[in-house]
């Protein structure tokens, strides 16, 4: 399994829901943080994303959310398909509009 699905989506959420619950009984955020991740055996790092992904899903926090990133990079693959499609039919045009001239040149 590859690093960044090491975790499944449900461990993830309720290690977001662990600390919302949970964050008033530490110090700091930080500190929960570093708890909850100890807890379920992630770097404090990586939840700390988790939870600043939530948050921007949840709009909370402003930002690009995980349903507008999926349909940008959506977009851009079908952007980068289409512009080789087109640079094949200029080439294929170029090639078809030669090929007419030189049949009418040998006519």
């Amino acid at each position: 399994m590859s690093k960044s699905n090491r975790f499944s989506p449900e461990v993830r959420e309720r290690a977001v829901r662990m600390l919302q619950d949970h964050r008033g009984e530490y110090p700091s955020t930080w500190a929960a943080i570093e708890s909850i991740a100890l807890k379920i055996g992630c770097a404090p790092q990586t939840l700390h994303e988790w939870v600043r992904k939530h948050e921007v899903d949840s709009g909370v926090r402003g930002g690009t959310t995980s349903a507008e990133h999926d349909r940008i990079k959506e977009l851009a693959r079908e952007n980068k398909e289409l512009r080789r499609a087109n640079e094949i039919l200029k080439v294929a045009s170029a090639f078809f509009a030669q090929a007419e001239l030189d049949r009418r040149l040998k006519s």
